[in-house]
């Protein structure tokens, strides 16, 4: 169990956390022209997020107390798999989802 203070000095500094990084992209930048490579580069942003936080939860899964789940990496593989052929990330989502689905009812 966390302190209450602890949290609370958690909560605050990822509020300003927050706020700093939005305040640099909205505040200070506003809307002057960004560069091109910049804008690119923050085009993948949005891309990465998922990923990253799908990652643990596919590696260590609490639901089998941190034990890497072949079902879990095998969805995931298809997922990845599908969205770099198929190039459709609702149907890549979709057959990940499937596989995943498919493999807890056959293999528990």
């Amino acid at each position: 169990m966390i302190d209450r203070t602890e949290l609370w000095i958690v909560i605050v500094a990822l509020g300003l956390g927050s706020f700093g990084l939005r305040f640099v992209f909205l505040g200070l930048v506003g809307d002057r022209p960004l560069p091109e490579w910049l804008t690119r580069h923050l085009r993948y942003t949005a891309v990465a997020v998922l990923p990253a936080l799908v990652m643990p939860l596919v590696v260590w899964p609490s639901a089998t107390e941190g034990e890497t789940d072949p079902v879990r990496l095998t969805a995931a593989g298809v997922t990845l798999a599908a969205a770099y052929f198929i190039k459709n990330v609702i149907l890549s989502m979709l057959l990940g989802g499937l596989v995943l689905a498919g493999g807890a009812y056959w293999f528990g």
